[in-house]
């Protein structure tokens, strides 16, 4: 199949592009690199650079003058920071909401029927039960989590009037590095406690804030469920190819069933890296639950997949690798 891949030089749109080119898809990345890296592009792969905002360069891209007809679109291109979302909604409605749905309409106008959207455990909220499932009610509580929902959405109408075919995937904090050891760029200025405890080994910043240890968790610290980028890799592949055949949506969450807390994170991290990873315990952040751990039962029946290389151990090593080097 032919793929178009917007945001395919980010840390997790590169891992995808890898595995979509492994299967055997011939794949077009369309990125502006305001977050991507030109070294985790994978060189087998057609590299635009662009902003999918930009209507006109879609519309060159999609009437199928540069290439063949593409016969899916993978949505990785958003910005992600809850806490910015909610000092700054106006740029994620921009970005996150306005925009796809243009390439949405876009995709409608040249006949692209298959999507496959980057979306988040953020449009659920504050857990109501534990483990989260896809029958969780959607209450987001950040902005960002909102524009994630609108889209989801937005993407059910199009199914019902459009024809359109969507898998919307939940991600509950991606994490790793590319088992292969392909992909060696390191995300700049991350939000997510993994890359930000590497960091601190690596001594790229000297020391990282907890914030709080209060929580009704077993040391205190919250608990979260980790995914190895190379899982979510092979889950958007075969997400991709159940469209093509079932011709049904999906909304699946992709988790690992298994919480890890901030102390446990960091004294692995410890144990790997043989480095001390200092930090200070801080006040709690507003809008963080105590513990937030999902299953994916609906992925393993429908697309039968898994998580392989998400315990804690491959999860932080296959980072290290990473950040050592620096």
């Amino acid at each position: 199949m032919n793929i178009m891949v917007i945001g395919g030089a980010g840390y997790i749109g590169s891992h995808i592009v890898y595995e979509l080119i492994d299967s055997g898809h011939s794949v077009t990345i369309l990125d502006n690199f305001s977050t991507g890296m030109r070294e985790n592009v994978d060189e087998r792969a057609r590299l635009i650079e662009g902003d999918m905002q930009d209507l006109a360069l879609l519309k060159r891209l999609f009437d199928g003058s540069t290439s063949d007809p593409f016969d899916s679109v993978f949505h990785f291109a958003a910005l992600k920071a809850a806490g910015e979302s909610m000092q700054e909604p106006e740029k994620y409605t921009s970005a996150n909401t306005v925009a796809t749905l243009n390439l949405l309409n876009m995709m409608m106008e040249h006949d692209i029927k298959n999507f496959v959207f980057s979306s988040s455990a953020a449009t659920y909220g504050d857990p109501e039960y534990l483990p989260i499932d896809e029958k969780h009610p959607l209450k987001p509580v950040n902005y960002y989590g909102y524009t994630k929902l609108a889209i989801e959405q937005a993407l059910e109408w199009y199914s019902r009037l459009r024809n359109l075919r969507y898998a919307a995937l939940r991600y509950f904090n991606a994490a790793g590095y590319d088992i292969h050891g392909r992909i060696t760029g390191k995300e700049r200025n991350p939000a997510n406690l993994l890359p930000i405890v590497m960091e601190v080994a690596a001594g790229i910043r000297p020391k990282m804030n907890v914030f709080g240890n209060d929580y009704p968790t077993r040391d205190g610290t919250c608990i979260r469920d980790y995914i190895h980028v190379n899982d979510l890799a092979t889950a958007h592949v075969k997400a991709m190819e159940y469209l093509e055949s079932e011709k049904r949506d999906l909304v699946l969450n992709l988790a690992t069933g298994k919480g890890y807390t901030v102390l446990e994170v960091i004294s692995e991290s410890e144990k790997v890296s043989g480095r001390r990873v200092a930090y200070d315990i801080t006040s709690r952040r507003e809008g963080d639950p105590a513990e937030l751990v999902a299953v994916s039962a609906l992925a393993k029946t429908t697309i039968d997949w898994k998580a392989q290389h998400s315990g804690l151990s491959e999860l932080v090593e296959s980072m290290w690798n990473i950040y050592k080097q620096k």
